[in-house]
């Protein structure tokens, strides 16, 4: 059934009790029960059209009419998950053309971008269509960005089109082209961890990271106060900070933050996962850690707890775990 049809009946409304095609069906009104608590008030609209829904649903009616119908209750209400999967069988029955349904998706989605049933019927489309799906779903993909960037269901729509269909090979490009236009995306560092771990075309974390971390630290010199490359930094060691303390690359972008004077809580943060796991700064780096001290920072020996008495001013929302973490100094509490 093509979809513009769907829409045409949509906007030329006519009674579903006045047209002839249905002129067979009986509708089965909503059962509240003989003393509804809360009756809801329903448009004339809306109840009629779920008065032949169930109908047909009843009567297991998988035909073109139906599948109108069932367009026709999802326009007044996109959430209702059991016309969803109606429709599906539907779709399944007549065999319909999978390629104009993602059209029918795309124009529900566009107000309706968070719409769990949304997404999940457009994967069992996608499922459905195989390798044909993948270009379309990435560009469906990248125009929900476009309007919400953070999008958790279609992040996870993309991730799921990579892993169950393909689309990689220009993926890694994508990500870095979001963070150039957004450094302080959050998502789109999460993509691209996402990319270099699961990705079958780059050979794995091991194999990425020594590139990974010169972008990171390039992003952390441009930008000190986003939170997302240090955090990455810290993921490109995952189960692995015996190299973590190792990577010169690590201590020398916490230097230079931390000379830079300012914007450096996330440099002290890294420096403290550091020593948690083992390392011993230079000289250098407690010359830079004592210079943040201030008359309010209780002196103390022990370099973890003078860098844990720095966060405590530096990061007042998170003082509690600050002070924890200086209470736990000596063990391997590094985060």
């Amino acid at each position: 059934m093509d979809s513009s049809d769907e829409d045409e009946q949509q906007q030329r409304r006519i009674p579903i009790s006045q047209r002839s095609e249905w002129s067979d069906v009986t509708p089965v009104p909503q059962n509240d029960g003989p003393n509804p608590v809360v009756p809801i008030s329903y448009t004339e609209e809306f109840a009629e059209t779920m008065d032949y829904f169930r109908a047909v649903y009843l009567a297991d009616e998988r035909s073109p009419r139906a599948l109108l119908l069932t367009a026709e209750a999802i326009g007044f209400n996109p959430g209702n998950y059991t016309v969803w999967q109606f429709r599906r069988l539907i779709l399944e029955a007549l065999n319909a053309d999978l390629h104009k349904e993602l059209d029918f998706v795309d124009r529900i989605a566009s107000d309706n971008s968070k719409n769990y049933q949304i997404w999940h019927h457009r994967r069992w489309v996608a499922e459905k269509l195989g390798s044909e799906a993948i270009i379309g779903e990435l560009e469906f993909t990248k125009k929900i960005f476009s309007n919400d960037a953070k999008n958790y269901h279609a992040w996870s729509h993309r991730q799921w089109v990579l892993q169950a269909l393909g689309g990689w090979e220009n993926e890694l490009a994508y990500c870095h082209k979001l963070l150039e236009e957004d450094i302080f995306n959050n998502s789109a560092w999460n993509q691209r961890y996402f990319v270099i771990t699961r990705s079958p075309l780059l050979g794995g974390l091991e194999a990425m990271r020594k590139s990974e971390v010169s972008y990171a630290v390039e992003a952390i010199t441009a930008k000190p106060e986003n939170e997302s490359p240090w955090r990455y930094l810290r993921g490109l060691y995952k189960d692995d900070p015996k190299s973590l303390i190792n990577d010169p690359q690590i201590s020398s972008i916490c230097l230079k933050i931390l000379n830079d004077k300012c914007n450096h809580r996330f440099a002290l943060s890294m420096l403290l996962d550091l020593v948690s796991h083992g390392f011993q700064p230079s000289q250098d780096l407690k010359n830079a850690v004592d210079a943040h001290i201030s008359e309010s920072d209780p002196p103390d020996s022990d370099f973890a707890k003078t860098v844990c008495s720095v966060l405590e001013r530096v990061d007042p929302m998170r003082v509690n775990y600050w002070n924890w973490r200086k209470s736990t100094s000596g063990y391997d509490s590094g985060v």
